[in-house]
């Protein structure tokens, strides 16, 4: 089995973290693999360093004409059996013909189909991200689900004295990007509702430098930790009371399957994924999108009542283990593969 993966993507995304993990993953069970990803790309000294057959001329140059022709030569030289396509750039890039038994196009959110054209099989995070690919004109046979699975290393609890915080505080955590969809601004509005907590914002973004000025705004500058990007996701949910996803829009968040693994209280805003998979009041709590005070008090409750963290954080990592755990998910994708290369 020789599997060509294409990831188009530079950014530090849920995304392009994922499919990663998913070829590392892969490597270690043995899979034959080339990876078409740009020198740029966060993860490629990890990547080569590990071992993988990375090719990096295809996306070397900005001109679409010349990476398909470049990406064209690769596929005929490699011959792959399956070709997959990770999301919707990386699909723009196909040739129109190929050798390859099946051309797979992933579904990280809510895509157009129509932007997968050189497709023939779709897998989706979500159940619901399946059922909009089939409603949206893709044969339900040929749509799939695997999801994804979270990578929480065996990291000690981050020192909280390192990120300038009182060892005795309440303490928030958000790891995602900065960016409106995600909803930093309702999750700051909401700390400025509990005194004497603070606030862990992993991540980078377009939006920093209003986020700080809202903080300010918001009398709670001087409790907001602005961490950046950070690759020690494990630590520091191991070190904060409450791991917070107030996106307005999230197809799935991984953080939701971080948090259940680091076995760390979960609080939420209904957005499509945290709705489709958290159950309320028992593995996380949900509120709905953009209620300050709804949001407020759920976090408050997380922090305070004892009975229901000890519940969220049991009935978190039982869903984590039977379903999302990095072997489980790495086994659908074998399995998955093989399946497309008998048909």
């Amino acid at each position: 089995m020789k599997i060509l993966h294409i990831m188009a993507g530079k950014g530090q995304g849920g995304a392009e973290t994922y499919s990663t993990d998913v070829m590392l993953s892969l490597h270690k069970s043995g899979i034959d693999q080339t990876i078409v990803m740009s020198s740029e790309a966060p993860r490629y000294e990890e990547m080569k360093k590990a071992g993988l057959r990375l090719r990096t001329a295809p996306l070397a140059l900005p001109i679409r004409p010349l990476q398909k022709m470049l990406l064209k030569n690769l596929i005929a030289r490699e011959k792959p059996h399956i070709i997959h396509c990770w999301m919707r750039r990386a699909a723009s890039l196909l040739p129109t013909r190929h050798d390859a038994k099946a051309v797979i196009g992933w579904f990280g959110g809510y895509y157009d189909p129509k932007h997968f054209g050189g497709c023939e099989h779709f897998v989706g995070v979500t159940p619901d991200i399946v059922k909009h690919m089939r409603d949206n004109g893709v044969d339900p046979t040929h749509a799939h689900y695997i999801p994804t699975f979270p990578d929480i290393e065996t990291l000690p609890p981050v020192d909280r004295n390192a990120l300038a915080t009182p060892k005795d505080t309440k303490v928030f955590l958000t790891l995602s990007r900065l960016h409106p969809k995600k909803g930093l601004d309702t999750f700051l509005k909401a700390l400025a509702q509990i005194p004497d907590a603070y606030a862990w914002l992993a991540g980078d973004g377009p939006l920093r430098n209003e986020l700080e000025q809202l903080a300010k705004a918001e009398g709670v500058m001087d409790r907001v930790r602005f961490l950046g990007w950070r690759t020690d996701r494990a630590a520091l949910l191991r070190a904060a009371d409450v791991c917070v996803l107030p996106s307005r829009y999230e197809p799935f968040g991984t953080v939701i399957l971080e948090a259940w693994a680091a076995g760390t209280p979960f609080v939420a805003c209904k957005s499509a994924g945290p709705a489709a998979t958290v159950e309320d009041d028992v593995n996380g709590l949900l509120v709905e999108i953009d209620d300050i005070a709804g949001l407020a008090n759920a976090m408050r409750r997380a922090t305070r009542d004892e009975e229901l963290r000890r519940r969220m954080v049991a009935q978190g990592y039982t869903a984590y283990i039977k379903s999302f755990t990095r072997e489980a998910v790495t086994r659908q994708w074998i399995q998955f593969y093989q399946g497309l290369i008998r048909a």
